[in-house]
């Protein structure tokens, strides 16, 4: 590798920690979901309450319980906490109630209910996805919880640690092939790093949907995760993975069953998924879609690190970027009428990688792992010109070349640009 990382590095998480410090004294239960060992504990006990201290909030007036840790087994109780809290506060000023794991809280959901009653007191808590999935959010706390969505490392978040940029593209490689979860920074050798990345998919992510939906005949379940995997940056729907399974594996899992585990996954935060949209149309089309690994790395570790298609994880890593940036984020389709070598007319259907809208802006991508030819260049390009509307065009490229803006006003923009600046898009 090219950087030795003590364990007592300080990853910033700017973006995460300014959604917690926007959102403060808000009336609401502020609640750090995400992919389990993603640095939901490290941004709430550390980042954020080192910024508490920075702007003069005494020790006394942080209560910080984590029930991860045994000693705090007996504040389980419902009524234990509440009245621990309640000694903790011995003034009219306002406490930050910070609490990690708050799922093996028994009754958490009346116990921080009743805490948000206490106009003094800001909650902040991090859960388990395998207990607290967004969607128990919404009808749990019926409007009173406000999610903060964490995800890995992005690539200028792994950079703020890397001592030369000067290996840019070694650091670029390194990331897609090994991903970035925070705790493989500081570990020193790639074997270290694959050991822990396949434990950790093996013993806690797959153990986790397992437990929380009763899965006992777990072969169909790994077998899928093997295909989605493997098929990253493709168009798929249950019924095609079922065929799949039929036609290859001699399997009678049904499409019924693999969509719930697809759902499983997306709820476990291993995945996403891209639906597809009729640009011309403007409207969803329901199937097929694309999924796309949370992780690069965690993908790359189930497999066994053999398939490294750099075109299809630039595109996964793509995908990621945007949807930490806050974009929600479709696969495009565009339709338009050409003539074929004998002259017929024929309605063709071309794709858009990514079609990225947050509020009124809508951005329209193409990942281009290489450009080396003219012809290569037009075949990128073709479906941006025939969209006809005047949203953003872009073209993200491999390597190092120079961004600009062609002559048909789209812009092309090398990786390092796109993803090293968080205003690249707007160049």
């Amino acid at each position: 590798m090219y950087a030795k990382i003590s364990n007592s590095m300080n990853i910033q998480r700017p973006l995460y920690l300014q959604k917690i410090i926007d959102k403060q004294h808000n009336g609401m239960i502020k609640i750090i979901t995400g992919l389990r060992r993603s640095g939901k504990s490290y941004l709430l006990f550390t980042l954020f309450r080192n910024y508490l201290h920075d702007n003069g909030i005494d020790d006394s007036h942080i209560v910080q319980i984590d029930f991860e840790d045994i000693n705090n087994e007996p504040l389980r109780d419902p009524l234990a906490i509440l009245n621990h809290i309640k000694q903790c506060i011995t003034d009219g000023k306002e406490y930050y109630v910070l609490i990690d794991e708050v799922q093996k809280l028994n009754r958490f959901e009346d116990v921080l209910n009743t805490l948000l009653k206490n106009p003094q007191i800001d909650v902040y808590v991090t859960g388990s996805n395998a207990y607290l999935l967004s969607k128990d959010i919404i009808t749990t706390f019926r409007g009173r919880g406000d999610e903060i969505r964490i995800h890995p490392l992005s690539f200028s978040e792994y950079m703020s640690i890397k001592p030369d940029a000067a290996f840019l593209e070694n650091y670029l490689n390194d990331y897609m092939y090994l991903g970035g979860m925070p705790q493989i920074q500081s570990m020193r050798t790639d074997t270290e790093k694959k050991d822990y990345l396949q434990h950790l998919f093996a013993n806690t992510y797959i153990l986790d949907i397992k437990e929380r939906y009763g899965i006992k005949n777990d072969d169909d379940l790994e077998e899928l995760i093997d295909v989605v995997a493997s098929s990253i940056g493709s168009l798929t729907n249950p019924l095609k993975i079922e065929n799949t399974f039929r036609s290859a594996k001699k399997s009678n899992i049904t499409r019924d069953t693999i969509k719930n585990y697809l759902d499983y996954m997306q709820d476990a935060f291993m995945i996403e998924k891209a639906v597809r949209y009729d640009i011309k149309g403007r409207k969803y089309i329901d199937t097929p879609a694309k999924y796309y690994f949370e992780d690069t790395g965690l993908r790359n570790a189930r497999l066994n690190f053999r398939q490294n298609e750099p075109t299809h994880l630039m595109e996964n890593l793509i995908y990621n970027e945007l949807r930490i940036r806050g974009f929600s984020v479709d696969v495009g389709m565009v339709t338009h009428n050409t003539r074929n070598a004998n002259g017929v007319s024929e309605r063709v259907q071309l794709e858009v990688d990514f079609v990225c809208n947050k509020g009124y802006d809508r951005i329209y991508i193409q990942s281009a792992y290489a450009l080396p030819t003219q012809e290569k260049q037009e075949q990128e390009l073709n479906s941006l010109k025939h969209i006809g509307d005047n949203f953003k065009k872009v073209v993200i490229v491999g390597g190092m070349q120079p961004t600009y803006r062609n002559d048909n006003g789209i812009l092309i923009l090398n990786i390092f640009d796109f993803l090293l600046k968080n205003d690249s898009l707007n160049m």
